[in-house]
Parts: C-alpha cells; sequence; structure tokens
C-alpha cells in the first residue's frame, strides 16, 4: 500500500498498488467476459423462442417470461447482491454467482418443460446479479477518474451491448446447427475458464456498510415483478382484469414502501450518496429508457424477420450484424470521444440521437420492405447510438463515487437496465399486440403483424427522445469539476492500461 494525501483533508490515506500487469491483464478479461455471459444471456434467448414454443409447448403469453424471469431477477437482486459481496468479500461471492449461473444454464438447457426452463432462467439471473457486483467494483475501483476509467468504461460499455447483440447471433447459429438448448449449455465451459482465472482478482477496499437491506430488496424485486406481470397480462385479459389490478396495486405498494425504506434506512440499499449526484439519477433514468426501447426493438426485428419474412432462425441472427458493428463502432470509439470532449448533457442527448433515428425508420416497415435497403441500414444506425449511449451513460453513471461505492453505483446502472429491458418486452408487446389486433379485420396477418411492430418501434423511439430531453434537463456538471474527473485534483497511483 502507498499512501496520499487527501485533497480535502491533508490525512494520508491508504492507495491499493496497481497490480502486476499480467495479473491486471488476467482480471480484465475475468471481469470482461462474465461481463460479457450474464449480458448475453438477456438476448441470446431471443431468436431461439420459436423454436422453444414450439419444442416445450410454452403458450403465446407465457413465451416473454423466458426473458423475463431472467431480467428480473438479474436486475432485482442486483443491488443487495453487492452488499452480500462487501460482507463475505467479492471474490468469493462472485465465484458463488458464477457457479450458480452456470449450473441452472445446464439444468435450462436440460428442461423438460416450459415451467422448468423459465424457473432456471430466474436461477440464472439471481447467480448473474451475485457475479455481477463485485465485478463491477473491482473494474471501477482499478482505474482513477478521467482518461483511464474513460477507456475502461468503453471496454466495459462495449462488451456490456456487444454481448446484447452478439447474442441475437450466436443464438441463430446454434438454434440452426445444434438446438435451442445449446444457447443454454454453451455457458458451462465458458464459466469453467473464467473461474480457473478467478484467483486473479483482489478484493478491493471494503465498503464501510456491510448491513444487506432485505427489506429494500424483497419490496424492489416483488414491485418490479408485480408491474412487469400485470403489463403482460394485460396484453391477453385486459386492463379491467382482477389479477391485474392486483398486481399494479401490488407493485404500487411494494414500490413506495422501497423508496420509503430508502430513505429511512440506516444502511439503505442505494446509499443516498449515490443518488445525490443530480446527474448521476440522470445517466441511470436514461439507461433505464434505453433499455425499456432497445430489448422491444429487437423483439420486434425478430418477430418481424421470423414471422413475416419466415427467416431461419440463423439467417435472423446474421441480419443482426449491422446493428453489432454499429455498436462496436460507437462503444470503443465515438462515445468515448463524446465522453471525452462534450459536455456531459451534451454528449449523451447526442449519443440517442441516432438510436431514435434507426428505430424511427423501423416504424416505416412493411410486410414486402427491403432488407438490405432498410432494415440492415436502419440497424447500423440504431447500433451507433446505442453504443455511444452506453458509454456515456455509464461514464455519468459512476462519476465521482468512492472506490468503496463503485459496485453499488455501477449495479444500480445494470438494475436499472434490466429491469428496464423487461418492462420493455412486456410493455411493448402488449402495445403490439393491441395494434395487431385492431388491424385483423381490415388487413391479411402479415400486415396486421407488422401494423403492431411498427406500433411497438413508435414507443421505442419516443424513449429514446425523452431520455435526451432527460438528459439535457437533469444531466449537470460534476461538482468536483472536470479536472477532478481528469484525475489532476488526486495523486492516486496510475493504473496501467
Amino acid at each position: 500500500m502507498s499512501q496520499y494525501e487527501g485533497v480535502a483533508t491533508g490525512v494520508p490515506v491508504a492507495v491499493a498498488e496497481p497490480p502486476p500487469a499480467t495479473r491486471l491483464a488476467v482480471a480484465t478479461w475475468v471481469i470482461a467476459f462474465a461481463r460479457f455471459m450474464v449480458v448475453l444471456d438477456g438476448t441470446i434467448m431471443i431468436v431461439a423462442l420459436p423454436s422453444i414454443q414450439t419444442a416445450l409447448k410454452i403458450s403465446p403469453a407465457d413465451l416473454n417470461w423466458v426473458i423475463n424471469a431472467y431480467s428480473l431477477t438479474f436486475g432485482g437482486l442486483m443491488l443487495v447482491a453487492g452488499r452480500v459481496g462487501d460482507m463475505f468479500g467479492r471474490k468469493r461471492v462472485f465465484s458463488v454467482g458464477l457457479i450458480l449461473f452456470g449450473v441452472a444454464s445446464l439444468a435450462g438447457g436440460l428442461a423438460p418443460t416450459g415451467g422448468t426452463l423459465i424457473a432456471f432462467r430466474a436461477i440464472q439471473g439471481v447467480g448473474a446479479a451475485i457475479a455481477t457486483p463485485g465485478a463491477l467494483s473491482l473494474l471501477v475501483s482499478t482505474f482513477p477518474e478521467g482518461e483511464p476509467r474513460t477507456k475502461a468504461l468503453g471496454l466495459y460499455g462495449g462488451m456490456t451491448g456487444l454481448a446484447s447483440v452478439l447474442g441475437l447471433v450466436l443464438g441463430g447459429v446454434l438454434t440452426t446447427y445444434a438446438s435451442w438448448r445449446w444457447v443454454l449449455l454453451v455457458n458451462v465451459p465458458v464459466i469453467i475458464g473464467i473461474l480457473l482465472g478467478v484467483n486473479a482478482l483482489s478484493e478491493g477496499e471494503p465498503a464501510e456498510r456491510t448491513k444487506v437491506d432485505i427489506p429494500g430488496a424483497i419490496t424492489a424485486t416483488g414491485g418490479a415483478g408485480s408491474l412487469v406481470f400485470a403489463v403482460d397480462r394485460v396484453g391477453d385479459h385486459g386492463w379491467s382484469d382482477s389479477i391485474v389490478m392486483a398486481c399494479l396495486a401490488a407493485a404500487a405498494v411494494l414500490l413506495t414502501a422501497f423508496v420509503v425504506i430508502q430513505r429511512t434506512s440506516r444502511s439503505p440499499m442505494i446509499p443516498r450518496e449515490v443518488v445525490g449526484d443530480r446527474g448521476r439519477t440522470g445517466a441511470n433514468i436514461v439507461m433505464l429508457l434505453m433499455s425499456t426501447g432497445s430489448f422491444a426493438t429487437y423483439f420486434f426485428l425478430t418477430l418481424y424477420m421470423q414471422q413475416v419474412l419466415h427467416y431461419s432462425a440463423l439467417r435472423t441472427g446474421l441480419m443482426y450484424l449491422p446493428l453489432a458493428v454499429g455498436f462496436g463502432i460507437a462503444a470503443g470509439g465515438v462515445g468515448p470521444q463524446l465522453l471525452a470532449r462534450t459536455p456531459e448533457k451534451f454528449a449523451l442527448s447526442l449519443a440517442l440521437v441516432p438510436a431514435a433515428a434507426g428505430t424511427g425508420w423501423f416504424c416505416f416497415l412493411k410486410v414486402d420492405s427491403s432488407i438490405y435497403g432498410m432494415v440492415m441500414p436502419a440497424s447500423l444506425i440504431t447500433g451507433l447510438g446505442l453504443g455511444a449511449t452506453v458509454v456515456v451513460a455509464t461514464g455519468i453513471g459512476v462519476r465521482g463515487i468512492d472506490s468503496s461505492e463503485a459496485g453499488i453505483g455501477s449495479a444500480l446502472l445494470t438494475a436499472g437496465s434490466q429491469i428496464g429491458g423487461a418492462l420493455g418486452l412486456a410493455g411493448l408487446a402488449t402495445v403490439a399486440a393491441t395494434a395487431t389486433q385492431h388491424a385483423v379485420a381490415g388487413s391479411g396477418l402479415s400486415a396486421a403483424l407488422v401494423h403492431g411492430y411498427t406500433a411497438g418501434f413508435k414507443v421505442a423511439a419516443g424513449l429514446y427522445l425523452l431520455g435526451a430531453v432527460v438528459s439535457l434537463a437533469m444531466i449537470t456538471p460534476f461538482a468536483g469539476g472536470r479536472s477532478d474527473r481528469d484525475g489532476e485534483a488526486r495523486q492516486t497511483a496510475p493504473a496501467p492500461v
């Protein structure tokens, strides 16, 4: 350990020496692959859904829960899992989460029924929630604010976004040449490889608060689950359905209780200093809105290509390559440059413009639209916007957070993303189903389906534009100043890149 004098107090503060380059490289790849796998499983199932529905005889009303079960447990338990890591050691909890994730992947891949598959998908999400916070904390605490952290967040954000897009491609390949079961079984050897490299990770600095906010975890997860279940059920049963109304009421009560608990608890799940910065709060809202729109966009595009154009799972997956390319370009270059050279609120709002434009282009889809003249270029533009948005929002979302709170701050972004994705699938699927039902009487089935999908795309594009407005209204300059972000106000040990 080395020491430096705190900027405000002059009191010597311990700073961990940077780990050896080789160990840091191994740790970086362990974190990268772990992040890649847990995000990949949020989308790899989408292309396989028609095959899963046929093989396991899952009803259309329950099919979304193959995706939502994972997203809800992942997002809902993320924050409390960060506190568990603080109590029992980030590396140990990280390993436990990976093992649970791998075992659930194996069991889900062998599932004999739809209900069993959905149950193991929920357990997969629990494993992902347990593993993710420690990895996030290690990444953020390793790199000081400024250019080193911006580059690291660019890589992290890039892996996050690319995994969500490449999951669609890999899902198509595996479903076509092997079986839908391999979209889950493929996780097992990768998880074993990650576990072999866990010893390269270090625990990092412990957080001062180590008490797990159990009431907060229960109310947050239960409230989000009730809300998504209610919205998903509306498509088949309407808003007047007694179960829908009961779930909406439960969601309102539980989420209100969560807010009250966070304000009154001595050890809240979300520390007050993490959400005290207006800009960080704005970044979290933008990530929620973006994920709500993007998950639904992937879902509708998949259904359009498979149910209207009758593409195979493989061809459908390959059609997502332009989106993946756009995402990679933006996450690796455009996003970090925007964050470094442009005022944050303008950087984030500008990043959302191509996402809205590309998704807006999808609103003009027809039954006979050109895949090469419309779908692929619109996908490229959308990918550019989403990739830049992930990097910029993540950078703003963790700015100024103390290293002991880095995992919670980053986990908050991820939790919002996962829950937003689940809400997007449930809510926008309801919008599309309603629009399709109203169009059936006056048109053919394919035309009615496309009418429903474009209704969903309109809402998704509107969410991106709303995110740009939120960015302009809420993102304010960091109280510590840009020099602090650039590392000039701190005498921290330089992090090797």
